[in-house]
């Protein structure tokens, strides 16, 4: 009885974008969610009903929400078992009005003679073009009303497609409104419309939130090597506000609807806020709340953009003789080695606003990517030697590639060293080795997708193959992930592969 009247909610749920057409509305995509569970519980099933069918319909334009549930029986109530109240499970996540009559909604959006002169809320922030198609960014503060009010129709989208994303509180104080920016990508056509229709059709969204951060107080010149008071100019009292004051930005909610995805939406949309972060003086950094596995990928790609150059340009790279001759060995052990340009590094982070970790993984897979392919793991590289002969040896290549296997380990360390101190020595190097191995994997995957897009870049010998060619040609000769089907369950581990890649390590500090 139970299957018989159970229907799966990600299956049951439709999600439908609308506009105006000439006689009644035109649907221009309909997509399921990605997941329920914070509406309908863990298993995804909604109780006591055949043939379920939910679909909301959004205004393609201003996001006016509706809701239509229908079925073909409902489920007898037998003393306390009831088919689910559906109304009653969506009531947090949808405003009241979208439960009106589906020809009410029909009749509004059919007939809104403001609709041509609709623009999306805030400002224009960016322009861009895809495959002859125009689109824009506008950005606004919550404390903005129809900011609030777009944010309060599609608060149900991160319920379906941000994993544990929390609704924003649109009620909150106003100083609390106005640390939060919206963007919001929208299509604008130009293609002939009837007099009801917008030109807009809502693409995605992102939310940031300025979290307040203090400032050193003491600063070291770079002429004297001394510390000195900084000079820091407070707004007055009635200037203060969230915009005035130093900050890290951090990204919280980012979301392209999934019939524009993979399209160049998403990278469009993080290098507007990327670019908002930089030309503001107020913020220190730029940082993610929780990134997803598919926002990682997006953001080191771009990232890498903006880096790579800069590494490049300073000339950075692992320093494979760094003992300094002028400190004495004691006790049989070796000085710290001066492994990076740690000072240009620092600079180039402060000038670019990476947050430390992200800044910390794009320079060890720059690094990585110095290094012959031949002379790294995937490339096929004897390791039982290089761990014999470890720094002593004398292939220039292998020295760098020994070098940053250490400083890639010592960061796993620094993360997870409380977990590590509790395991025996062998089993804690083992543990150490397996993490930087499947971060190593993970950084020859993107360095493939990077050198992928540079395919197209021409050999300067004239060759007719290109450069990127080459180098994929080679990588995937020699690229292949192991997957080792022998771990034992049981086995104390470090945090998730996908967690320890994307850990906060401290070494080295920039």
């Amino acid at each position: 009885m139970g299957d018989e009247w159970s229907s799966d909610a990600n299956e049951a749920v439709s999600i439908e974008l609308v506009e105006a057409d000439a006689n009644a509305l035109r649907t221009l995509h309909r997509f399921h969610p990605k997941f329920t569970y914070p509406i309908f519980g863990e298993e995804e099933r909604i109780f006591g009903y055949k043939a379920l069918d939910i679909t909301f319909r959004f205004a393609a334009h201003d996001l006016r929400p509706n809701c239509i549930i229908s079925y073909d029986r409902k489920f007898p109530a037998i003393a306390d078992t009831a088919a689910l109240d559906i109304r009653d499970a969506l009531k947090d996540f949808i405003p009241a009005a979208a439960f009106a009559k589906a020809i009410d909604f029909e009749e509004t959006v059919q007939n809104d003679s403001s609709a041509q002169d609709f623009t999306p809320p805030g400002k224009l922030v960016k322009s861009y073009s895809r495959k002859g198609r125009n689109f824009e960014i506008w950005s606004g503060s919550l404390l903005d009303s129809r900011v609030r009010e777009t944010i309060n129709r599609m608060q149900i989208f991160i319920s379906f497609f941000i994993e544990a994303g929390t609704p924003l509180n649109t009620t909150d104080a106003d100083w609390t409104l106005d640390r939060w920016t919206v963007y919001f990508v929208y299509e604008k056509s130009s293609r002939p419309s009837p007099p009801t229709r917008s030109p807009y059709t809502f693409i995605g969204y992102a939310t940031t939130y300025r979290f307040y951060t203090f400032r050193p107080r003491y600063q070291t010149s770079p002429e004297s090597g001394d510390a000195h008071v900084s000079d820091i100019v407070l707004p007055s009292k009635e200037e203060i506000t969230a915009a005035a004051l130093p900050s890290r930005l951090r990204i919280s909610q980012f979301l392209i609807l999934p019939p524009h995805q993979s399209s160049g939406h998403g990278s469009a949309l993080y290098n507007s806020i990327y670019s908002y972060a930089l030309a503001d003086s107020t913020i220190r950094e730029l940082t993610v709340e929780d990134p997803s596995e598919e926002f990682d990928m997006l953001r080191d790609i771009n990232d890498w953009k903006v880096l790579e150059p800069k590494f490049a340009a300073t000339d950075v790279k692992i320093n494979t003789s760094p003992f300094d001759p002028s400190q004495k060995r004691r006790l049989r052990r070796l000085p710290t080695p001066k492994l990076l340009p740690i000072e240009t590094l620092r600079s180039i982070r402060s000038e670019t606003k990476i947050a430390p970790r992200q800044f910390a993984r794009q320079l060890e897979m720059y690094l990585l990517s110095l290094i012959p392919f031949s002379h790294r793991a995937a490339g096929g590289t004897n390791l039982t030697k290089l761990l014999i002969q470890k720094f002593k040896t004398s292939d220039p290549h292998d020295k760098s590639y020994y070098w940053w296997r250490l400083i890639l380990k010592q960061r796993i360390f620094k993360k997870n060293r409380d977990v590590l101190l509790q395991l025996e020595g062998n089993e804690r190097q083992q543990k150490i080795d397996e993490a930087a191995r499947a971060q190593e994997d993970e950084y020859e995957k993107l360095l493939l997708i990077f050198a992928t897009s540079k395919a197209k870049e021409p050999l300067k010998n004239g060759n007719s193959e290109t450069a990127g060619e080459v180098l994929v040609k080679e990588r995937k000769r020699k690229l292949v992930v192991d997957e080792d089907e022998d771990d034992d369950p049981n086995s104390p581990s470090l945090e998730p592969d996908a967690k320890v890649a994307r850990s906060d390590g401290k070494i080295p500090q920039f």
